[in-house]
């Protein structure tokens, strides 16, 4: 072929997803790999998804005008705030694309979502991955030191991923207060909803509040919505603007919208359901702690095993006993094993595995 490919995508790392759970032992087959919500879909949900595909025929509304009017009653915001696209990472890059040049330099945490130098590096900017601090959280002083006039976006994961720590809102104004205005501060909160410090960062309220906050949430992870694709950033009319124009056209499906308006609807089920993970994910981290693991405290809808040079040894461990779980292997101070809160059953065996890992 004489095609040539731009050399800085070949280079681009590939996104892994989490792997299909094996077969185990005693028959069991859990995937806890993805941060997957382990319920089916909210009331009401199902039926509406089924009547908007008796219109597939159809072209979806690509305003998503309903389902902006939705989310603007419901997050209290203008809907020129509002962005959507085919989940949080997609609007995250539309944000980028409008905002980044060859050269701009983007900082973020490492290790935090694994999709962030993929999406800097697509489009053209320079990743500049600053290292979690102790307890593998944000360290924003680092990351504050790492700004140069070359600049342009910096991305805060809170809750992180995959070690789910938690920045406060004192510490995060803060750093947005130390922070040159014509920087875009992106605050990826994609598992907002299973937060339960009070101290934690809102970054809605930190979006109100300053013109270059961005906050990214998603209908993935506590909604539910994870084969729907549907997120959300919410931020200055005109930065907003930006991330829908370069929004590909009808790129959220009918059923999308009609399932993300429907599961807003459902907010005494949703509390529930949240509060069920909560309970299990605080279940989890005080039984490993009891085997002796250091595990940090987690806003998210899992839990960070820290493993070291062990990590692929005890994903291998994890996946014999029929558990499916994502290591991480870089070779650094940050490598580990998170473990999606699944079902209780799911739950309880990961605990048994890993009261049998070797250390």
């Amino acid at each position: 072929m004489n095609i040539r490919i731009r050399p800085e995508i070949s280079a681009l790392p590939a996104y892994k997803a989490g792997k299909p759970a094996p077969i185990g032992p005693s028959g069991a087959s859990w995937k806890l790999s993805s941060n997957e919500n382990p319920y089916a879909p909210l009331p009401g949900v199902l039926q509406k998804v089924g009547e908007s595909l008796e219109l597939m025929n159809r072209y979806p509304d690509m305003a998503n005008a309903a389902l902006t009017e939705s989310l603007s009653e419901h997050l209290q915001v203008a809907p020129e705030q509002i962005a959507l696209g085919v989940g949080s990472v997609s609007v995250l890059g539309h944000l980028l694309g409008a905002v980044c040049s060859p050269g701009d330099e983007v900082v973020y945490a490492w290790r935090s979502f694994e999709a962030y130098p993929i999406s800097v590096l697509s489009h053209g900017a320079t990743p500049v991955q600053v290292p979690l601090g102790p307890g593998w959280a944000h360290d924003l002083e680092a990351m504050r030191a790492a700004v140069t006039e070359r600049t342009k976006v910096v991305m805060v994961c809170t809750p992180n991923n995959p070690t789910g720590t938690v920045i406060s809102q004192a510490e995060l104004e803060a750093f947005i207060d130390d922070l040159p205005d014509n920087v875009l501060i992106m605050v990826d909160e994609a598992y907002a909803e299973f937060v339960t410090d009070d101290r934690a960062a809102n970054g809605l309220a930190l979006a109100k509040k300053y013109d270059n906050v961005a906050t990214l949430r998603t209908f993935s992870k506590a909604y539910g919505l994870a084969g729907m694709r549907v997120g959300y950033c919410v931020t200055s009319p005109e930065l907003a603007a930006a991330a829908r124009t370069l929004n590909p056209p009808f790129s959220v499906s009918a059923p999308a919208q009609v399932a993300a308006i429907a599961s807003l609807q459902a907010k005494t089920e949703l509390l529930s359901r949240v509060a069920e993970i909560v309970n299990q994910r605080a279940t989890m981290i005080d039984s490993l702690r009891a085997l002796g693991f250091e595990v940090p405290d987690s806003g998210g809808n899992f839990v960070w095993l820290p493993a070291g040079k062990r990590t692929a040894e005890w994903t291998d461990r994890f996946a014999a006993e029929g558990i499916m779980v994502r290591g991480y292997v870089a070779d650094d101070d940050f490598d580990g094993v998170r473990i999606t809160v699944g079902e209780p059953e799911a739950n309880a065996l990961a605990v048994e595995v890993a009261a049998n890992l070797p250390r």
